[in-house]
C-alpha cells in the first residue's frame, strides 16, 4: 500500500510569515506586468493644500453667523511685533575720512585724524608719514606715497629720490629747513601710509585720502602748490592726462582746494629711472623760481 507524502507545514503567523506573504503578492503582481502605481485621478500639484482645523474655524464661524443673520465675527488682531532698536550705521570709509579731516582744527589734529581712518595700508605700514618742512613758507609740494625709507623714518622724501629732490630744489635756492619766505617749502604725500611693495596707489586709496589732502592744503594755506608725479597731479587736478602732458605750465586747483596756482612736474623717482628727463624737470623748476621771485619782489612793477 503506497503512502502519501505528508502535507506541507502550515506557516505560523508572525512577522516573518507576513513579510513572506507580502513578497509573494508583490512577485505575483510583477509576473502579471504591473510595474507602476496609479491612482484613479491625476494629482494636481499646483492646488492649494486643504485648510487645517485652525484655518477652517474662522470660515465656519462666518458661515454660521451668516445663516443666523448676524454680522460675521471680526478676526482676532495680531499682537504688535516687537520693535528692535536700530543699531547706529557705520559711515562708509570715504565719508568717515572726510568727516574726520573736516573736523581737524590744525595740523596736529589732522595727523591724529589720519590715525583714526580705517585703511588696510595702516596695518601693513610701519609709521605714519605726515609732512616735513616749513608750513608757513608759502610753498607746498605733494608727492604720491611714502617709500621704504620714508616708512621707516616717518618723514616724506628722505630716501634716494628725496635726496635728489633736495638737491634739485637747492639749485633754485629752496631748502625745506628754511623759514625765510621764498626759500623754504613744506612737503607731504597723497597717501600717508606706504603701499606694500611700493606699488602704485589704487583709485580707492586715493579717493579715501583725497579729502585729507585737501584739508591739509587748507590748513597749510600755501600760495603755490607743486605736484610731484602723475598720481598727485591727476588726483588734485581731476585730470585724465598723464604727467608729460600736464607738466610745463601752471594750473588752478579745484575750488575745494582754494583754486591755488599749481605746477605739475616729474617725480624724482622717475628722474632716477630716466635721467634724460631731468631737462624737463629743470625747466619746471625755473618756472617755479620765477613765480616765487615775482611774488616776493618788493618792486610792484616786476609782478
Amino acid at each position: 500500500m503506497s503512502t502519501l507524502p505528508p502535507p506541507p507545514a502550515t506557516p505560523q503567523p508572525g512577522p516573518d510569515s507576513e513579510a513572506a506573504a507580502l513578497l509573494a503578492a508583490l512577485r505575483l503582481q510583477l509576473d502579471w506586468g504591473v510595474d507602476e502605481a496609479l491612482a484613479e485621478a491625476p494629482l494636481d500639484r499646483l492646488a492649494a493644500p486643504p485648510p487645517g482645523p485652525a484655518a477652517a474655524a474662522p470660515a465656519m464661524a462666518a458661515r454660521d453667523a451668516a445663516e443666523a443673520g448676524a454680522p460675521p465675527p471680526r478676526p482676532a488682531r495680531r499682537p504688535p511685533a516687537a520693535v528692535l532698536p536700530l543699531a547706529p550705521l557705520a559711515l562708509p570709509a570715504a565719508e568717515n575720512a572726510a568727516a574726520l579731516a573736516a573736523a581737524a582744527p590744525d595740523l596736529a589734529g589732522l595727523r591724529a585724524a589720519i590715525e583714526r581712518i580705517e585703511s588696510p595700508l595702516r596695518d601693513t605700514a610701519t609709521n605714519l608719514v605726515f609732512g616735513d618742512g616749513q608750513p608757513e613758507s608759502g610753498l607746498m609740494l605733494i608727492g604720491e606715497a611714502p617709500g621704504g625709507d620714508e616708512d621707516r623714518l616717518g618723514r616724506p622724501f628722505v630716501g634716494v629720490s628725496g635726496q635728489l629732490l633736495d638737491r634739485m630744489l637747492a639749485s633754485i635756492g629752496l631748502d625745506r629747513g628754511s623759514a625765510t619766505p621764498g626759500q623754504g617749502f613744506y612737503i607731504t604725500n597723497i597717501l600717508p601710509w606706504r603701499p606694500p611693495g611700493n606699488r602704485t596707489p589704487t583709485d580707492a586709496e586715493i579717493n579715501l585720502f583725497l579729502p585729507v589732502v585737501l584739508r591739509h592744503i587748507a590748513l597749510v594755506r600755501p600760495r603755490h602748490v607743486v605736484m610731484l608725479g602723475g598720481t598727485s597731479a591727476k588726483a588734485l587736478l581731476r585730470a585724465k592726462e598723464g604727467i608729460t602732458r600736464l607738466r610745463g605750465r601752471w594750473h588752478a586747483l579745484p575750488a575745494e582746494a582754494g583754486g591755488l596756482p599749481a605746477l605739475p612736474t616729474l617725480h624724482p623717482a622717475y628722474l632716477l629711472r630716466n635721467p634724460a628727463a631731468k631737462r624737463e624737470a629743470w625747466s619746471d623748476l625755473l618756472m617755479l623760481r620765477r613765480s616765487l621771485d615775482r611774488e616776493n619782489s618788493p618792486d610792484p612793477t616786476t609782478k
